[in-house]
């Protein structure tokens, strides 16, 4: 499996081209497609956003872009996923798309899964062990629990302004932070970047350099 975590991407501008067209390459250069647009709260076939990403990914030369809605069966996502050469998780809102992956039992889907993933934003966080989310009512920062598909813990759409906060909890945990455009890239257990990716641990924040062991702290 190689996975691709993209740090947010504007999906009219195609902001992420290059991640976007190297993962495709990775998967075969014309791959069969499957979106699992469940980090939104809607995604149905008159929704502007799935044209925009069935243009986007033909564009890059994909020969088949599929969608698991949500009113798929179990069955019915498992028979795509095994038709597909790339996975892609949209952005939207985390807690929504681990709770649906989990209950439609398509995470252990994921975890079995040896061709290319990429997750955008949210997409990225739920793929991680740990996920820093900003609660946008509250604007509050919180940890919680991704799927655990690669042991690390994340922070997407990264801004300068968040660096006190996450060098506080880079106290107990190395984090990895991604600005929009960036991505980090898993490939049998060697991480590369492309892009900017910062790392913050022990209360510090160093431009991420590799190889990384992914160890974590304890």
């Amino acid at each position: 499996m190689k996975l691709y975590f993209l740090g947010g991407e504007n999906i009219i501008k195609r902001s992420c081209r290059n991640v976007n067209m190297r993962a495709f390459l990775d998967a075969g250069g014309a791959p069969s497609v499957l979106v699992l647009p469940w980090a939104r709260a809607s995604f149905d076939r008159s929704y502007r956003r799935r044209k925009q990403v069935l243009d986007y990914f033909r564009s890059l030369g994909a020969s088949n872009v599929e969608f698991a809605d949500y009113s798929a069966t179990t069955e019915e996502i498992s028979r795509k996923i095994g038709c597909s050469d790339l996975l892609y998780l949209t952005g939207g809102l985390t807690t929504a798309l681990v709770k649906r992956l989990r209950n439609k039992g398509v995470a252990p889907m994921l975890r079995r899964y040896d061709r290319v993933v990429v997750g955008r934003s949210a997409g990225a966080l739920a793929l991680c062990k740990k996920c820093i989310t900003t609660n946008r009512n509250r604007k509050a920062t919180m940890v919680i629990d991704g799927l655990g598909l690669v042991d690390i813990t994340l922070k997407v759409h990264y801004k300068p302004s968040k660096d006190t906060e996450l060098k506080r909890l880079s106290e107990e945990d190395r984090i990895f932070a991604l600005p929009s455009g960036s991505a980090l890239v898993y490939d049998g257990g060697a991480l590369s970047t492309m892009g900017d990716v910062y790392l913050f641990q022990d209360g510090e924040k160093v431009t991420a350099k590799f190889p990384i062991a992914l160890v974590r702290k304890h």
